[in-house]
């Protein structure tokens, strides 16, 4: 317990089912919780709840595709917390048709919230980020960040966007006190996918490409995300941390 104790950590996309798992398991290691949404029942739900058990929790509404939003998510943490020690960006969207029936609409509504939404995130909080000496980034990649699925064309294309965008920020940050890695999950039983799972269950096209055989709950996501929050990552920077029950192993 007390992994990350007396960290400052802020969560997007908080009240998803990784996220919240993620933010549940960060409490309870000891961390202090910036928990940022755009579901203001559900966030403020869950600040509740992590209040009630006795963590330190600010809730922002934020859409992380504004600019204009993030700078005072940003001012907000500097006014609370004066520092910030890890940045957890779990917010995004999914488009499921390909190249030729995806719309302009739906490309761009994917690449503002997953593609541009991290970067605006980094740009903001990076100063409190090397005020810590001691910072952590853990962007959300997806295994469709690595391999491709022959769907999903602007999902895939932002997530790879992701994925290098965390290399090239671990390169540029790794002297002056932030690290910064992408974590990349498989099939997971968030509400994002939950109706196509109940749908097709384990006939589910991903899920039969998976030797385990099974999505993952969130719950199995989540130490992924503490473990690169934790002093223990100390020396691992620009890495993909890969949770996916074996998908890409063939």
């Amino acid at each position: 317990m007390a992994r990350l104790d007396g960290k400052i950590a802020l969560i997007t996309g908080a009240t998803g089912g990784i996220g919240a798992e993620t933010a549940d398991l960060f409490a309870r290691e000891g961390a202090r919780l910036v928990l940022a949404d755009t579901d203001d029942v559900a966030l403020k739900d869950l600040a509740a709840r992590l209040e009630s058990a006795g963590a330190e929790v600010l809730p922002i509404r934020l859409d992380v595709s504004s600019g204009e939003d993030w700078a005072a998510a940003a001012e907000a943490v500097r006014a609370r917390f004066g520092v910030l020690h890890v940045l957890v960006t779990l917010a995004g969207v999914v488009d499921w048709p390909g190249i030729e029936d995806t719309t302009e609409d739906g490309w761009d509504r994917v690449i503002a919230v997953n593609q541009t939404g991290t970067w605006l995130a980094l740009r903001a909080v990076m100063p409190l980020l090397r005020a810590s000496g001691n910072g952590s980034v853990i962007t959300t990649s997806s295994v469709l960040g690595l391999v491709g699925s022959g769907a999903a064309a602007a999902y895939q294309a932002s997530k790879g966007a992701v994925r290098l965008l965390a290399k090239t920020a671990a390169v540029e940050y790794a002297t002056r006190g932030v690290r910064v890695n992408s974590v990349h999950p498989g099939v997971v039983a968030t509400p994002m996918i939950q109706e196509i799972l109940d749908e097709q269950g384990d006939q589910q096209p991903d899920v039969v490409r998976t030797p385990m055989r099974r999505a993952a709950s969130p719950r199995e996501i989540a130490p992924a995300y503490l473990y690169l929050a934790s002093d223990e990552s100390s020396y691992v920077t620009g890495a993909e941390l890969v949770v996916d029950g074996g998908l890409t192993a063939h």
